[in-house]
């Protein structure tokens, strides 16, 4: 995980004479000191073509479909709920009759923060996913840029963020995921802006020749980046139960980023330096501090005096018994969250919890389950008929079915070539997919899979770098070859975004003919 990569064409230090080019003494290579891309200016103009397009593609008929004006599908639960908590004076749900009150309340604040804008409508309860919606473009953008130190990389992964349905769909509904997804990814994003701060730091040291000080490294200081992926991460618990997930899996890869530091520049006992130096900062950044966010998104739960199971200290809960000395509001809480909890644990299908369109999680990497939000016919006339308005969540098939191939590929990478890059991807992705393996009884959808979409854009834009660094290292004495790896990237750039405009109408609701319907609908699973 410590073998760092440089854009196409930029040059990487001779491995026996880093004291050459470093001026120091000479001794086993270290990584390039280079700390994030370098060409600020194509960035900039890179990254303000991507926005337009990401602002278009989310706002474009926001406010379609609907059902004849109210929400659709679980926008039916989470809007009314935003509402509530805008409208009842203590920001938290204080009407169990809105049902479903099992999440936590940061997601309905997003959706409150819109509908006070703009009121109980469609644009007032879409905006805010929307914005996030744009942010996680520009976070896919940024990020890919960083790992790879390529401006065409980080293009190209925001070009696929753009054209993903999956990321496309969740921006435009007034749903939870996309604001999990959002933080999450936000959490992700100071982790690698993290790890170059710490190389760069221990740069610095080896500079100074101040890194043999101390068998275990140097102190590295207060790390903002990785206190801000705790808070982001914090937030992400605070959406959904689900980002427990990330923070374990993203404490591993933080402390790995770490060792590989360390090893990187030849620190004694790498392994046993980052016990020391840094396990417990990670920790309390990365494990502690998100349990302390989560607990403060119910500080307005404490302060409301009809909050949901406010005062069930003497009710549901006796006042009696083993842990009668925990203040009585606390213990209200734990029943809260144990509610939250039998909830989703009765949720499964021996139950009888069925849904027709219900999915599970080994569908999801390709998409072949995918889920539909609304449909109806006309009021429009197409072709002598009816049109049909129809929203589906389908991932970009020329995205989503590559999926087994580049986790392959990342996984290889990962083994015979160290590349901490697709070890990256594929933590993020694996936090989002294989802990819904452990439940397979419960009912699950699509929509799940929304916080895998940034990883599988990420490591399609990884692997379309790899197939023109490839070449390009022989491009003087066969210019042909990599001539074609450009082409074979351009080529597949477009079939994604054909694709994607292909499926636009059935991601948007636009009204088609029942001709173009049926052709929209690929694969017997996806009626």
């Amino acid at each position: 995980m410590d073998a760092d990569s440089t854009a196409p064409g930029q040059a990487a230090l001779d491995s026996q004479g880093t004291a050459a080019d470093l001026g120091t003494r000479p001794g086993p290579s270290i990584p390039p000191p280079i700390f994030g891309p370098t060409d600020r200016v194509r960035g900039f103009w890179a990254g303000v073509v991507i926005f337009v397009l990401a602002v278009v593609t989310r706002f474009w008929t926001l406010v379609y479909p609907t059902d004849q004006g109210t929400p659709v599908f679980d926008e039916k639960h989470y809007v009314p709920q935003g509402w509530q908590v805008l409208t009842g004076g203590h920001w938290i749900e204080d009407n169990p009759a809105y049902g479903l009150v099992v999440h936590p309340p940061v997601g309905k604040w997003m959706l409150a923060i819109g509908e006070s804008v703009f009121g109980y409508t469609p644009l007032g309860w879409r905006i805010m996913p929307a914005l996030c919606g744009i942010g996680i473009v520009m976070m896919i953008y940024l990020v890919a840029r960083r790992m790879s130190r390529s401006t065409l990389i980080g293009a190209l992964a925001g070009i696929f963020a753009i054209c993903d349905g999956v990321l496309v769909v969740q921006s435009r509904l007034g749903m939870l995921d996309i604001f999990q997804a959002f933080f999450m990814l936000a959490a992700f994003t100071a982790l690698i802006a993290d790890r170059d701060q710490v190389r760069e730091r221990m740069h610095r040291v080896y500079i100074e020749g101040r890194i043999a000080d101390s068998p275990f490294g140097p102190r590295l200081g207060f790390r903002w980046w990785r206190f801000t992926a705790g808070v982001m991460l914090g937030l992400t618990c605070g959406t959904k139960w689900s980002g427990i997930y990330f923070v374990i899996f993203f404490l591993v890869l933080a402390l790995g980023f770490d060792v590989a530091a360390r090893r990187a520049y030849q620190v004694q006992r790498p392994w046993v330096g980052t016990l020391v130096r840094d396990v417990v900062p990670s920790g309390l950044s990365l494990a502690v501090m998100p349990v302390a966010i989560y607990l403060a998104t119910f500080i307005p739960w404490f302060n409301s005096e009809t909050s949901v199971y406010r005062y069930e200290v003497g009710n549901a809960v006796g006042v009696d018994g083993p842990f009668s000395w925990v203040p009585a509001a606390w213990r209200s809480l734990w029943y809260y969250e144990a509610s939250i909890l039998k909830f989703h644990e009765g949720l499964t299908n021996s139950a009888g919890n069925h849904h027709p369109w219900e999915s599970k999680p080994w569908t999801w990497p390709m998409g072949l389950r995918p889920m539909l939000y609304a449909i109806e016919n006309g009021p429009d006339k197409c072709g002598g008929g009816d049109c049909i308005r129809a929203q589906m969540l389908i991932g970009t098939p020329a995205m989503w079915w590559l999926a087994f191939p580049v986790l392959a590929w990342g996984l290889w990478a990962v083994v015979v070539r160290r590349d901490w890059r697709y070890a990256a991807v594929l933590v993020g992705y694996g936090a989002g997919y294989l802990p819904w393996f452990a439940n397979l009884d419960r009912q699950m959808y699509f929509f799940y899979a929304t916080a895998m979409a940034p990883f599988l854009v990420i490591g399609l834009a990884l692997c379309c770098g790899d197939i023109i660094a490839t070449t390009a290292r022989t491009a003087a004495r066969r210019p042909e070859r990599h001539i074609l790896a450009i082409l074979v990237v351009c080529l597949y750039t477009g079939l994604v975004i054909a694709n994607f405009l292909w499926l636009w109408p059935i991601l948007t609701g636009a009204p088609i003919s029942q001709q173009i319907w049926r052709l929209q609908i690929w694969l017997p699973s996806w009626g």
